[in-house]
């Protein structure tokens, strides 16, 4: 007697363990870079605040304008201006004589197209703004523009980075831990919600870590409002997750 096939059904098909490992290799990279990041933030973060307390070399004097740990400005001539492409990106000079001769002639690359960069011309009047050794700004007239190097910009982008590595990496490691436990108990392959909203989930966690780095220089602030987030896009998603299970048994 042939038993009916019917009443035979395969075993529920395990996380792939290349999965698993691939998850946790990702994760740990990321959170390697993002420990490599912070490891360097705390330099950054001291040279953006003695550049936020930094004083006019006018007022000071002393040993703060003989070490550039003031804010001085220097009267120049535009020279000539240039667009930059690489990659896809752009990338805005300008060239200013600061003196007689070309040997005092500086190449600045400008932040962006803002409102001096766009009313430059050869011949223009313009100051360079500058403290210790970064040429962080240009003036002209009334108008200010920052540079590529103003103090405080690497801070900002070694923050919003480590924190995106961070979220993003410890979420892998959390996947990868998860599968491994699925897979340890021949639970059934896991659904398209439960891989789709917490993805989601991380890249929103990740978007206000980031948003918070950029919109404000208070670290505290920074790391509250990410935590702030992280707690709301995960327990949405935990609460998301298990309404379309439910929906999808009921």
């Amino acid at each position: 007697m042939n038993p009916d096939s019917s009443s035979f059904s395969p075993p529920p098909a395990r996380p792939g363990l290349m999965g698993i490992t691939l998850a946790a290799v990702i994760g740990s990279v990321m959170v390697l870079a993002a420990s490599v990041l912070f490891a360097l933030l705390p330099g950054s973060l001291s040279e953006a605040r003695d550049f936020r307390a930094a004083r006019s070399c006018e007022e000071i004097g002393g040993s703060a304008v003989e070490n550039g740990d003031c804010l001085s400005a220097w009267p120049g001539t535009v020279v000539s201006t240039d667009v930059g492409r690489k990659n896809m990106a752009v990338t805005n000079w300008a060239t200013v004589d600061f003196g007689p001769g070309q040997e005092r002639s500086l190449r600045i690359r400008m932040q962006g197209s803002g409102p001096v960069w766009e009313t430059l011309a050869p011949g223009d009047r313009v100051t360079a703004l500058t403290w210790r050794d970064r040429l962080w700004g240009l003036e002209k007239g009334e108008l200010r523009q920052d540079t590529t190097e103003k103090p405080g910009r690497t801070s900002t982008a070694q923050l919003a980075l480590g924190l995106a590595l961070l979220i993003t990496g410890a979420v892998f490691l959390r996947g990868s831990g998860w599968l491994h436990r699925r897979r340890a108990i021949g639970a059934p392959p896991a659904r398209t919600s439960q891989i789709l909203v917490p993805m989601a989930a991380t890249f929103l966690a990740a978007g206000i870590a980031v948003t918070a780095a950029v919109a404000t220089d208070r670290l505290w602030l920074v790391l509250l409002t990410t935590a702030a987030g992280c707690a709301a896009a995960w327990t949405a998603s935990v609460l998301l997750v298990r309404r379309l299970g439910g929906q999808r048994t009921s």
